[in-house]
C-alpha cells in the first residue's frame, strides 16, 4: 500500500475520469472509497461534482468563494452613494453601529477618506495613467520658470499626499 493521499483536485480528477467512463456518481464514490479508503470524497460531494460535470464545468481548481455583503454594508454604501463627505462617527449613527464598526466595514469595502471624502483605496489603471499624463504635464509647467510654475503641484503616482511648494 502506498503512502499517497490524494489532494482535492486529485480525487476531482479521478471523478472526471469516472465520468468520462460513464459511470455515475455513486459507482465513482464506491471506486474512489476502494481506492483511497478514509480520503476519498463523500457521495455527497461526488454528486455535487457530477452535476458540475453535467453542465460542461471540469474546472477542478478551489474557487474563491465571495463573502454576501451584509446589509448593514449595502446601506453603507447607499449612505456614501448619497453623500461620500461623512464622518465615521455619522455613517454609524446612521446604521445604529459602533464607529468601530464602522471604521471595519469602510476598510473592507476598500475606502478610505482623502480630503473630506470616501474614496477607492487602490487606484485603477485608468486613474495610474491619467495620474501620469498630469504629471507629465505639470512637469512641462514647472519647467518653465514663472511665477506660476511656484504654485503648481508635484503628485507622484501611488502616492496620496499633494506637496504645494
Amino acid at each position: 500500500m502506498t503512502k499517497f493521499v490524494p489532494n482535492k483536485e486529485h480525487s476531482r480528477t479521478a471523478l472526471i475520469f469516472c465520468f468520462h467512463l460513464k459511470k455515475i456518481a455513486a459507482e465513482s464514490y464506491r471506486l474512489l472509497g476502494e481506492a483511497y479508503s478514509e480520503h476519498a470524497a463523500s457521495q455527497k460531494t461526488c454528486e455535487r461534482w457530477f452535476q458540475r460535470f453535467k453542465i460542461g464545468d471540469f474546472d477542478v481548481a478551489d474557487k474563491e468563494h465571495e463573502k454576501p455583503k451584509s446589509t448593514k454594508t449595502l446601506e453603507l454604501q447607499a449612505l456614501l452613494d448619497e453623500d461620500d463627505s461623512q464622518t465615521q462617527k455619522q455613517l454609524a449613527e446612521q446604521l445604529s453601529i459602533s464607529q468601530q464598526a464602522a471604521s471595519n466595514r469602510l476598510r473592507e469595502m476598500g475606502k478610505i477618506q482623502k480630503v473630506g471624502r470616501w474614496v477607492p483605496q487602490n487606484m485603477g489603471e485608468l486613474n495610474e495613467r491619467q495620474r501620469w499624463r498630469g504629471a507629465k504635464i505639470h512637469v512641462k509647467f514647472c519647467s518653465n520658470d514663472t511665477e506660476e510654475s511656484h504654485s503648481c503641484i508635484v503628485s507622484l503616482l501611488g502616492v496620496e499626499k499633494w506637496i504645494f511648494f
